[in-house]
């Protein structure tokens, strides 16, 4: 799975202009967090080769930029979780899931 990293508050713009071509996703997470850990391996298990051209995936790393997922939950509205996803399509949150909630089926039911 290769990882977009968001690091800039410029890049929230730009990735609602992407989402309009093929879905975004975007997975917030805590680096010190063992829940989180455990959401983003279950989600890399799962990913399949080919899913890049299905959706273009993002990862926050909340410990270095918090200040971008506060921005993240303003632009689309969603409340601030962590372990967080957020699937984007055309510059709208259309499905959000946290924690153990977090699954690669669903995501990709959505997309």
């Amino acid at each position: 799975m290769n990882w977009n990293k968001l690091t800039s508050s410029s890049q929230i713009d730009a990735l609602k202009q992407m989402s309009s071509d093929k879905p975004v996703l975007i997975f917030k997470h805590s680096t010190r967090c063992s829940i989180s850990s455990m959401s983003l391996d279950r989600l890399i298990r799962n990913w399949k080769t080919g899913d890049e051209e299905k959706i273009t995936p993002f990862y926050l790393d909340l410990i270095a930029h918090r200040s971008l997922s506060d921005q993240v939950e303003r632009e689309f509205g969603i409340p601030h979780e962590s372990p967080q996803v957020l699937l984007i399509k055309a510059g709208k949150a259309v499905y959000d899931s946290s924690h153990y909630g977090i699954s690669y089926q669903e995501i990709m039911a959505q997309v």
